[in-house]
């Protein structure tokens, strides 16, 4: 399957997929917005490629700008189908998720190792037919390790040199949303052995694999999961750990960047 589209040929940039709190990358000189069609539909918005501190990257905000597609409607097979037509070499999903086990609180940044999938209904492969082309065989993707080490470490170590403190390890619990959980949920989800809980990293992570994209989740937690606190959790609550987090998390994409493209 090939998208009918025709754009600049990229240098294996980098792509960001922005999510909550991440609907524009501060810094980001835009040089091309590129409206891709893609055989699975529109995308959440324009791939924009830009200049990023000097260095090309690829940026997609995942429920488009202004913030308004939920988490289930979301176009994940667009999206990362459109980054690749666009050059992408590799992706950075950031995502916006709540803290289950005790390391994982408010404004606390992690980047996860593992992933459970607990969503239904999303469009979560490109191994399925399409219109009226028919697929010629099953395929069946390793998902051993859904997140790219070498992306991974490359996110740890960037964050060691800005000394952001990010969490080296975490199981990423997806959730269909776009509502948030009830706290047996979240009591099921930490016995499944879940550390976050977040409506968006699924089916990234899977379509990006089977693209043979390397792929690493940039979570930043906004509240504490329902029943990990004394309180409900508020709107203004998430706003507070967005404002304090989202710093951690530009800065380490300002690190990271330059250090991929050199690699």
């Amino acid at each position: 399957m090939t998208a009918d589209v025709k754009v600049a040929a990229g240098a294996g940039e980098t792509a960001i997929v922005g999510g909550t709190g991440l609907t524009e990358l501060e810094g980001l000189a835009v040089v091309q917005e590129l409206a891709i069609d893609t055989p699975w539909g529109e995308p959440s918005g324009p791939v924009v490629r830009g200049d990023f501190r000097g260095h090309p990257v690829l940026f997609l905000a995942r429920h488009g700008h202004p913030h308004h597609i939920p988490p289930h409607q979301v176009n994940y097979r667009a999206n990362l189908w459109a980054l690749r037509e666009a050059g992408a070499a590799r992706v950075i999903g950031v995502n916006a998720v709540g803290g289950i086990t005790s390391a994982m609180g408010p404004a606390r940044i992690a980047v996860p190792h593992q992933v459970i999938d607990y969503t239904w209904g999303r469009g979560h492969t490109y191994f399925e037919q399409v219109g009226d082309a028919l697929l010629e065989g099953v395929t069946h993707i390793d998902f051993t390790f859904p997140y790219d080490e070498s992306l991974r470490q490359a996110l740890l170590a960037a964050a060691a040199r800005r000394q952001v403190m990010a969490v080296d390890y975490g199981v990423y619990g997806a959730t269909q949303g776009p509502r948030l959980e009830s706290a047996a949920e979240v009591t099921r989800l930490e016995r499944d052995g879940c550390d976050l809980v977040g409506m968006t990293g699924m089916p990234e992570a899977a379509l990006a694999a089977e693209l043979g994209l390397p792929y690493a989740c940039l979570a930043l937690s906004v509240n504490w999961a329902a029943g990990k606190s004394d309180h409900i959790i508020t709107m203004e609550e998430i706003g507070q750990a967005l404002a304090e987090g989202m710093s951690g998390v530009k800065a380490i994409l300002e690190e990271v960047i330059p250090a991929l493209k050199a690699s």
